[in-house]
């Protein structure tokens, strides 16, 4: 099973900040690239698969505005999540024999952060609208550095949480019995760099670190608590008037 962000990439014109005196309209960048992830949670077997990305930067509608331009150094903000999880087949995993296949699913979902010129906190909740039909969440934070003008390094903490609903779909075992309920079901770190190779075109690279706790790590199918991701994706900014 590969976990991916929802892949998205359109060609448009080039991005612009929108302000009140611009009318309305909205901003943000896509990406699409590949992968390296863990066959499902638990596994010790990664496969390479399509990645991508989607971030909201501003939304103007009157003299209403949500997001950052770029004379905005940070505070609070509204902040979307989305997050694609695949299929888990026992044909593709034998380990997973007699378990039920699981379907691929869709979180959406949206939370809050704040952001400085150094750093960046977040915190957001998503329901399983397709698939799994449970609540998560995650917490998370960045410190940033600019090596150069075209360059940003991020490196933070993530903490990811889980409910009774979803812990038992990933982490649960008819097998034997195993029920899993939720709470605290992974930690980890994650860093990436991203480099602006023009004004609307970049590159990110991201490698993560996840380890997996409480009943996720006591799970009879996790192989290893062990979790470790890595991408390579093309970004492209976007915007549209109307």
């Amino acid at each position: 099973m590969r976990i991916l962000i929802l892949p998205l990439l359109i060609a448009a014109g080039p991005v612009a900040a929108q302000d009140a005196n611009d009318g309305n309209g909205i901003a943000f960048t896509l990406g699409l690239g590949a992968s390296s992830t863990p066959d499902y949670f638990g596994s010790e077997n990664s496969s390479v698969g399509v990645t991508g990305s989607f971030a909201p930067e501003s939304i103007q509608f009157g003299s209403l505005g949500f997001g950052r331009d770029g004379n905005d150094a940070g505070g609070f903000g509204l902040k979307g999540s989305f997050r694609y999880v695949g299929a888990r087949k026992a044909a593709d995993n034998p380990e997973l024999a007699g378990l039920a296949d699981l379907d691929a699913s869709l979180e959406v979902g949206g939370g809050f952060s704040y952001a400085t010129d150094i750093a960046d906190i977040y915190a957001v909740g998503r329901y399983g609208v397709v698939g799994h039909e449970g609540f998560v969440g995650e917490i998370g934070g960045d410190l940033i550095m600019h090596p150069n003008a075209r360059s940003e390094l991020r490196v933070g903490p993530r903490v990811f949480f889980g409910d009774d609903t979803y812990a038992g779909t990933y982490f649960g075992s008819s097998l034997t019995g195993y029920t899993a309920t939720g709470g605290m079901l992974s930690r980890g770190i994650e860093a990436s760099i991203s480099y602006d190779v023009t004004d609307d075109w970049g590159i990110v690279g991201t490698v993560n670190y996840d380890e997996l706790l409480n009943d996720a790590a006591r799970s009879p199918i996790v192989q290893t608590t062990d979790q470790f991701g890595v991408s390579l994706i093309v970004t492209r900014k976007v915007s549209w008037s109307f």
